[in-house]
């Protein structure tokens, strides 16, 4: 965890405007984020993803890189709260999207993932396909039969496939696809398909995500947004967790106006097991910048993702 987080608010605010440049707020200037806020640091995501390996010694800060605050806090003091503002800012975290070393929000182990040896994956993958025997067994099964012989393997190469969004950061999925251009409304790539593991009961959920923004003079590649929701999603995950990591990496990249995202889906721990229930359907959203500060800017964005239901 950051070192900063033992900083108090004052002095934390004080050291995200030596980082941004930012001239300091006159004495008699209110904070646009609520005081209780400002002591709430670390949101849901740094309390249940470690950005940072125990192993690995916490970076040191450095003014060329990214600040660490919320990359939505810059466009809420451009823009003034409107008359129709319904609910608080969100609660914010000091770690961005795009860690210093390169990962995106990376679990404990990550790293020796990503950096692994063929000899290490070859061990990997034996180690993996040696609990699956061991689950088979304790089912009652028998791993030698023809049907099971090699399960235990396809398993544990399916298990990493299922998972490789662990290998996947936000910098190397966008590239070079951030673009000027002159457009401030919304864009929306709607009804992206999403397959994701509950980390729960390690059965899935899957969906449908629908991502917006509001350019602020730079505009991403369609298709980078679902690969950013793919790469999310193909983690254990939590839809609430999930829902709130697309619309901060999306922030941290395009710095834009406003970022919505909102998932509908299906959770199997909820139909194959547990109440059963097989039509309940999950939904969550994550609305930062314009997009929480103005109901009438959400009400267009929801009209518009529920547009397609209506043909």
């Amino acid at each position: 965890m950051s070192t900063n987080s033992h900083l108090p608010a004052s002095s934390l605010r004080e050291h995200s405007r030596a980082l941004t440049g930012e001239e300091p707020a006159p004495p008699s200037a209110k904070s646009l984020i609520p005081k209780e806020e400002m002591n709430n640091l670390f949101s849901s995501i740094t309390n249940t993803s470690h950005p940072f390996s125990p192993s690995l010694p916490t970076p040191a800060l450095d003014t060329a890189q990214q600040p660490r605050f919320n990359p939505a806090q810059r466009q809420l003091a451009s823009h003034p709260t409107s008359p129709s503002h319904s609910r608080p800012e969100s609660p914010y975290t000091l770690n961005p999207p795009i860690d210093y070393d390169g990962l995106s929000w990376p679990s404990v182990g990550t790293r020796a993932r990503l950096e692994s040896k063929p000899e290490d994956h070859a061990a990997r993958l034996e180690k993996l396909s040696g609990a699956i025997r061991t689950v088979l067994e304790c089912i009652g099964e028998d791993p030698e039969r023809e049907g099971l012989r090699g399960t235990p393997e396809r398993y544990a190469k399916a298990m990493l496939y299922f998972t490789k969004g662990y290998e996947q950061n936000v910098r190397d999925i966008v590239g070079g696809a951030v673009f000027q251009e002159d457009h401030d409304e919304m864009v929306i790539v709607r009804d992206i398909e999403i397959f994701s593991l509950c980390e729960h009961h390690l059965v899935p959920f899957t969906g449908k995500m629908h991502i917006g923004y509001i350019p602020n003079r730079r505009v991403l590649g369609l298709s980078k947004l679902a690969r950013i929701a793919e790469m999310f999603a193909r983690r254990l995950q939590v839809q609430e967790r999930l829902t709130k990591q697309v619309a901060l990496a999306i922030a941290e990249v395009l710095r834009p106006q406003g970022v919505a995202v909102v998932i509908e889906s299906t959770h199997f721990c909820m139909v194959m097991r547990g109440v059963e229930k097989t039509t309940a359907v999950t939904t969550t959203s994550c609305m930062l910048g314009r997009f929480r500060q103005s109901a009438k800017t959400r009400e267009e964005y929801m009209n518009l993702i529920l547009a397609g239901r209506r043909r």
